[in-house]
Formats: C-alpha cells, structure tokens, sequence
C-alpha cells in the first residue's frame, strides 16, 4: 500500500509541475494582456466588459454544480474500474450539459437583455456596443457548458499533459488578440469580444477531439439511465446553492458596484481579479492535480490516506498562494504602476483585500472535494450556502451606508472564514474519521502562525525604505526567501522537512 502511496504522490507532483508550467506562462500573458487591453478599450469599456461578462457568468451558477456533479461521478467510478459505466456516467452529463446550455441561452435572452437594456449602468452612446458583447459572452459561455464532462474526463485520468500544451496555445493566441484590437474594423470592445468568443470555440473543440482519441468512454450515446440521472440531478441541485452564493459574491457584488459607482469602480476590480485569477491558477492547478485522487482514494475506501490527502492539500495551498500573495501584497502600489499605463481608482486595495481573502479560501478547497467525494452533499450545502449567501445582502448594506467600494471585500473576508467554520463543522458528520480538532491545530493554528510570521520583515522593510524599482526587487527577493524559510521551518512536519531535502539534493546531484 505504501508504494501505491508513493506512486500517487510522485503523479500528484508530476502532474502539479506540468500545470504550473502552463499557469507560469498563462500568467505572464494574462498580466500583460491586460495592460494592453486596458489601454486598447479604456478604462470605461474595460469595465463594460467586466460587468457583462460577469452578469452572463452568473449563470455558471447551474454549470459549476453540474460540472461539479461530472468530475464526482466520473472520479468515483476510475476509482472503482468500470469502463461501462465511465460511458454511462460520460454520455448522461453530456445530455445534461446540451439541456442546460438551452435553458441558459433562452434565460440569457430574457433577463441578460433586460438587465443590459434597462438596469446598467452605462456611458452614452456605449448600449449597442455592450448588447453585442453580452451575446458574444452568452455564446461563449453556452459552448464551455456543453464541453464540461470532456475536461471533467480529462481531469479525471490526471492526463494533465493536455492542458499544459492547450494552454500554452491558448496564451499565444491571447497575446496575439490583444495587439489586434488596436487595428480593429470596427468597435473595440465588440471586436474583443468576438475574438475571445471564437478562441475559446477553437480550444473547446481540441478538448473535445482529444478526449475522444484518447479515452474509450468519452464516445457519446444516448442513454437513459434513471437512477443516475436522479443521482445526478440531486447531487447538482443542492450544490446550487453553495455555487451561486459564490457566483454572488463575485459577480453579484460587481453588478452592485456598477450601480452605486458606475463602471470605472468595475474596471479596478477588474484588475484585481485579473491577479486573483493568475495568482489563484497556483492553488488551482495544486488542486486539480489533486482532486482525483482524494475522491478516487474515498471509492476506494483508503480513508486515513484521504485524511492526509486533505489536511496536506490545504496546508500547501495556502503556502503557494503565500509565497506569490505576500511580494504582490506588500508592494501593490508599485507593482500596479509599473504594470499599468493607466491604475484606476481602488485598484491597489482591491488587489490587496482580493488576495488575503483568496488565501483564507484556499484552505477550504479540499475540504469541499472532500466533501463532494462522498455524495452526501445537502445538508452540508445548505449549511455552507446559507452562511455564503449573506456576502450580497451585507455589501449591498455597506454600500448603500456610504462605506468604500473595497469594503464589499472586507466583507467577502469575513464571509470566507465564517464559511471555512461551517465547512469543518459538517464534513465529519459524512466523512468517517475526519478529526476537525485535528484540521484546526495542524492546519488552520499553523497557516496563521506561517502567515503573520512571514508578513513581519517585508512589512518592516517596505516602511523604511524609500521607494524605488531596486528596493521593489529587494522586497520582493526577502519575501520570497523569508517565507520559504518560515513554510520550511515552522509550517512543515519532520517528514517533510526530509522529504524537501532529499528532493533538493536529487536535484543538486543532476546539476
């Protein structure tokens, strides 16, 4: 059992470098292209196409649950070894994704026009342009539903390879679209919008190809199997509610930003969520490389090697986001101007807030892939969404109480760790043997202890030293080397202490 261990650890490793080299390279792209496209469209456009996309993205509320339902199903049954009912599993989410992608189009045409039309907040002489580009977003959006259980495939056979090698693509062809939009035929932000749409039609349709080269059961058939079906759809309602109170309180509080500031608010927290999204691949792609083996180990019934699966998991995720978070935190001011042409108003806040409320997040994500390993997900669902769905109501007070646009974050905050409670509450009650006491001291008390104990010497030296890029690039280098001496020396264990130095000198020996 412990080369199987082993086995999965080194493919966990394998396949979270693989995906950091894709996140490497997407980032600096994502980051770069941002800044071209900021200046291409400016900032009121810019936030326009915030807004819009982000109300279409509201919608991903019902596609999160089922994407959720299709990487579940088809991890538990790897994990069990039935080739016949992978397909089953494949070809009922596949059916399930077509029919939702029609509901979401004829709601989009419904309540999306509405809302452009009639509620947005909007330059003049911009309607037209915002129309064109919330029609692209619904297209785009429709086209990722329906191809849902093929990266779930994917994912599920940790065949990581394929997104390293589509995501390089996918960044060039980005870069590429950002110095097209300065020669644009015609509207700018109509034209960006277009470009997006028909590359991510074109990546769509690689995953697609591939997965049906590669793996035997995405070869869809019509099949009705009622029981899953039910199993599916029941498994996918009550993670409604636990998603749209996260789509709320991303993309709900944007729409509420739009309406008491206008869009130049939504294009600052456009940019922190341009770094949230780049900084947030690293936990991401851990995670990914991760989530299979955590559900497929529950299939199997190894749950003292899922326990560990968990408790590590978190702890390493926040780790990463700390060793990226914390240079980016300390010197926003100086990293946003020097990334920018144009920084708007509440940009450096927002960043800022953006990333300590990621870090708080990061530890909740293997206790939810915990929890949706077990199926048994609505109790905790509505525990959990319950606590979440107060983010929209309380920014919504906050706002109109005349506070800052950033307080919706400061909220977001305190959301987020009222969440992390609830979630280590309700996963014993379905996952044998989990010990929240044991999550509490070995993974929460030490992510603090790391965190405030890292932050310490960068705070110091930002204050007394005068601004400059050479002091910028000395920050940044304590931060780094500070912090991986904190993780090394304070957040990890023995064993994995001897672990990172057996590692490091494998590697020295090979140099």
């Amino acid at each position: 059992m412990s080369q199987e261990f082993s086995a999965n650890n080194k493919r966990i490793a394998k396949n979270t470098l693989l995906l950091y080299f894709r996140m490497l390279f997407l980032m600096l792209i994502s980051l770069y292209t941002s800044r071209v496209i900021l200046d291409a469209l400016g900032v009121e456009d810019y936030g326009i196409y915030n807004v819009v996309g982000g109300f279409v993205s509201m919608f991903a509320l019902i596609s999160a649950a089922l994407t959720s339902a299709s990487s579940r199903f088809l991890n538990f049954e790897l994990g069990k070894g039935d080739p016949v009912r992978q397909n089953v599993v494949f070809s009922t989410a596949v059916t399930i994704q077509w029919g939702l992608a029609v509901i979401v189009a004829i709601l989009s045409e419904v309540i999306g026009v509405w809302y452009v039309n009639s509620v947005m907040v909007l330059p003049e002489g911009r309607l037209t342009a915002a129309n064109w580009c919330f029609q692209f977003s619904v297209f785009h959006f429709c086209m990722n539903l329906i191809t849902v259980p093929y990266n779930a495939s994917i994912i599920a056979h940790e065949r990581m390879k394929a997104f390293a090698y589509v995501g390089l693509f996918q960044g060039l062809v980005q870069l590429g679209i950002s110095f097209l939009v300065y020669w644009e035929p015609f509207d700018r932000l109509v034209y960006y919008a277009l470009l997006l749409m028909l590359l991510q039609f074109f990546i769509q349709c690689m995953y697609q190809v591939y997965c049906r080269r590669n793996f035997s059961e995405c070869h869809y058939r019509f099949v009705v199997d009622k029981p899953l079906l039910r199993h599916m759809f029941g498994y996918s309602l009550w993670h409604l509610i636990g998603n749209g109170a996260a789509v709320l309180k991303d993309h709900g509080v944007n729409v509420v930003l739009n309406a008491f500031f206008g869009p130049a608010v939504n294009a600052a927290r456009g940019i922190a969520g341009q770094v949230d999204r780049a900084v947030g691949q690293f936990v991401g792609n851990f995670m990914m490389a991760m989530n299979p083996q955590i559900t497929q180990s529950y299939a199997r019934g190894e749950y003292d090697y899922m326990h560990r699966l968990v408790n590590t998991g978190a702890r390493f995720s926040f780790y990463l986001l700390l060793l990226l978070s914390l240079p980016i935190i300390v010197n926003a001011d100086f990293i946003l101007h020097l990334w920018l042409k144009r920084v708007p108003d509440y940009a450096v806040e927002f960043t800022q807030l953006t990333l300590v409320a990621m870090m708080i997040t990061s530890l909740s994500r293997p206790l939810i892939t915990a929890q949706n390993a077990t199926g048994n997900v609505r109790n905790y669902q509505l525990v959990v969404g319950g606590v979440e769905l107060l983010n929209l109501p309380l920014s919504y007070v906050c706002l109109y109480m005349g506070l800052l646009p950033t307080s919706v974050i400061v909220v977001s905050i305190i959301v987020s760790l009222l969440s992390l409670g609830a979630r280590l509450y309700m996963l014993p009650f379905t996952l044998e043997g989990f010990s929240r006491m044991g999550f509490f001291r070995h993974v929460i008390l030490i992510c603090f202890e790391v965190g405030i104990i890292s932050v310490f010497v960068p705070a110091i030296l930002y204050q007394f030293v005068p601004e400059s890029f050479g002091s910028f690039v000395l920050n940044v280098l304590v931060c780094l080397i500070y912090s991986s001496l904190v993780i090394f020396f304070v957040g990890c264990n023995t064993t994995e202490r001897h672990f990172i130095l057996s590692k490091a000198e494998m590697l020295k020996r090979k140099l």
